[in-house]
């Protein structure tokens, strides 16, 4: 059986050597001739049905071979039966939530999720009732109009853990979802832990390079055909040229995650002891939630690190303006490491009430921990931390 490593670099070129290519075909046709109408037909059903494919593609829409090539390597990552692609992570987000209200109206999630997908649950703009809770209060609030448990986990920012394991015990028979754009397939399997959907914003660390945005949500069939059903009907499909892209970044996956993990740990336990942090949140350093779930649940604390300021906002915004080989900027899972604000930035969407229930201070910067050196790494934030002023961290005192 081959490992992991291996199957990023040949998951969905399996049959290169037939077609006599070495990287993947883009299809970047729109729609495709139907000669025979009774095939394109029953093609056409098969498609709208959620098929993963038919004798006749159609309509770009329904299907696309580029899509369908990235959406299987992602399966074999994941140990799914399939995968189904879209243009962002909430997009993806948006069609399992769309496709749970099929079962009911009552959706439990479990805070602190990435900010605009806690907006778009809190928002009742899909028509669906949340309810936040935390993960031991799962079981009590399940209703029979449940319809989907939403989790994230590592949570973002805060870098918490969530016991897969025990919240689907806690389901019972309604579906989770987990998103597990921090973890990735190198670090977490979310379906072998019984969970029933695991989504990952691949613009992060599937994609690896900053130049894609997508979705992707791993699944079962079954749950497949629905979702691909309603990305169908609201035209929520991957464009190829994207799919190229994410297909291409999936070879050095395990690479990249496993040398940005190895600079997060040196890091984290830098920051942990520097005299303007008040507290550096990290698996690796035992002082996130959970992080007993760390060699079980998860095989490595990861690569993000958020770091607590002691002088709250002002100093937050100091070190941005600071950084110089570090980007200041949203998004995660790179190769460059970024570093962005959290309260004013990707949870901004989120009230200053719920941010604060989440442990999401004004003083709070997440870092993600790109492949540089991790000398330069620490020389930047080192010399962005010191732009601090020390009346602020006097203040904090």
């Amino acid at each position: 059986m081959q490992r992991f490593e291996t199957h990023t670099v040949h998951a969905g070129r399996e049959d290169f050597v037939r077609l006599r290519v070495h990287a993947p075909p883009i299809d970047l046709s729109t729609t495709y001739p139907v000669t025979d109408l009774e095939v394109g037909t029953a093609s056409f059903d098969a498609l709208v049905a959620g098929d993963a494919h038919a004798s006749n593609p159609i309509y770009a829409r329904l299907y696309n071979p580029t899509v369908a090539r990235t959406e299987n390597a992602i399966a074999t990552l994941e140990g799914t039966e399939a995968c189904v692609a879209y243009g962002s992570g909430m997009a993806a987000l948006t069609a399992v939530l769309l496709v749970a209200r099929a079962r009911g109206n009552h959706v439990l999630a479990v805070r602190p999720l990435y900010g605009t997908a806690d907006h778009l649950l809190d928002s009742g703009l899909l028509g669906l009732c949340t309810e936040f809770v935390r993960a031991d209060e799962i079981a009590a609030r399940i209703r029979p109009e449940t319809a989907l448990i939403v989790i994230e986990t590592p949570a973002n920012p805060t870098l918490d853990l969530v016991d897969i394991r025990a919240v689907v015990a806690a389901a019972g028979a309604v579906p989770v979802l987990v998103d597990s754009t921090f973890a990735t397939p190198v670090l977490q399997n979310p379906i072998t832990l019984g969970a029933r959907y695991v989504l990952h914003s691949a613009t992060k660390f599937l994609g690896g390079h900053g130049d894609v945005i997508a979705g992707v949500v791993a699944c079962a069939e079954v749950d497949a055909k629905a979702l691909r059903t309603m990305r169908a009907t609201t035209g929520a499909l991957l464009h190829p040229l994207a799919a190229f892209l994410l297909h291409r970044g999936l070879p050095t996956l395990a690479l990249r995650v496993e040398r940005a993990q190895s600079n997060a740990v040196i890091l984290a336990a830098r920051l942990a002891n520097h005299a303007a942090v008040a507290c550096a949140h990290y698996p690796g350093l035992g002082n996130v939630r959970n992080a007993h779930l760390l060699g079980s649940q998860m095989r490595g604390p990861g690569t993000l690190i958020s770091i607590d300021l002691r002088g709250g906002h002002d100093a937050a915004s100091a070190v941005m303006r600071a950084v110089r080989l570090i980007t200041p900027a949203v998004s995660l899972g790179s190769v460059d490491s970024l570093i962005q604000h959290p309260a004013g930035l990707t949870h901004r969407v989120v009230s200053a009430e719920n941010q604060a229930a989440c442990g999401i201070t004004p003083g709070l910067l997440r870092l993600s921990v790109g492949i540089e050196h991790v000398e330069d790494l620490w020389s930047d934030l080192d010399q962005a931390l010191a732009a601090v002023p020390v009346t602020q961290l006097a203040a904090a005192a």
